[in-house]
């Protein structure tokens, strides 16, 4: 009995998963080169490096992730959702907006100084600083900071290979959530319970969404009112939508784990 249940399960998976590729052929999209998972959610920054002779910014997600929350950045800093959305300048950086709040050669991560992102007048010693963010091709001392990083942290199925959420809870990564002079001090709303979001497949288990989860990295303000309606129910949305970067597609394929890991989301025993 429970092996057939198994088997069901492992059948509406597959389903799934099929339809996704459906979905991928039907919009006339190729097959994306698999990402290693230190490349997993990075971006590449061009609006202005290439024109400047300058190989483009290289954003490594796991690296700014492990220290900082999502709504940080997305809010307070004011960074867009989506790359090459900021429009992100190194004017801006010097004046110390975007990159530059941080990345100002005097901002303290833990016992280290944070480098400066970009100075106005450069020389030949400060090329090796400037490459830290403009790359071309592969960099493998990134490579082997990821997997040194990674060893030793909960393991995920998908994306980094990094169970993030767990790794949180567990303390292993300590989130900084507020930044003197940018970030402002706001009471804490109660979070909300966890509720159930029914499957519109039959037989496939329900979605158990957690806020709480949710909270821990992007606060009440990156998915509210902008991804989501405020109110339960107000937003209609489809896998698909998902699956095009809409809703909760604006994060997962992107930076937060992959939605073909379908058990993550949809954990609710089939009744």
């Amino acid at each position: 009995m429970m092996e057939g249940v198994h088997m069901r399960k492992l059948f509406l998976v597959l389903v799934l998963l099929l339809a996704v590729a459906g979905i991928a052929i039907a919009q006339g999209g190729v097959k994306k080169k698999s990402q290693r998972p230190y490349e997993y959610g990075t971006i590449s920054i061009d609006n202005f490096s290439t024109k400047a002779g300058l190989a483009p910014v290289v954003f490594d997600h796991w690296i700014h992730r492990s220290k900082y929350t999502c709504r940080l950045c997305h809010v307070d800093l004011g960074f867009s959702m989506k790359a090459n959305g900021s429009g992100i300048t190194a004017a801006d950086n010097m004046k110390g907006a975007f990159c530059g709040t941080c990345h100002n050669g005097t901002m303290v991560y833990g016992t280290q100084k944070i480098f400066q992102a970009c100075t106005k007048n450069v020389t030949k010693s400060d090329i090796s600083r400037c490459e830290k963010c403009h790359q071309a091709g592969r960099n493998a001392k990134k490579q082997q900071e990821f997997a040194s990083f990674a060893q030793n942290l909960p393991k995920g199925r998908f994306g980094n290979g990094i169970n993030w959420e767990k790794s949180e809870a567990m303390g292993m990564i300590k989130l900084i959530d507020y930044l003197e002079g940018i970030s402002f001090k706001m009471e804490q709303l109660p979070v909300q319970k966890d509720f159930v979001l029914t499957s519109k497949i039959g037989g496939m288990p329900d979605i158990i969404f957690s806020h709480r989860k949710h909270a821990v990295w992007n606060g009440c303000e990156l998915c509210h009112p902008d991804i989501f309606n405020v109110k339960k129910g107000g937003t209609k949305y489809s896998m698909s939508d998902m699956f095009e970067g809409k809703y909760c597609g604006v994060c997962h394929d992107t930076v937060a784990f992959s939605q073909m890991d379908c058990q993550r989301c949809h954990s609710e025993p089939v009744q």
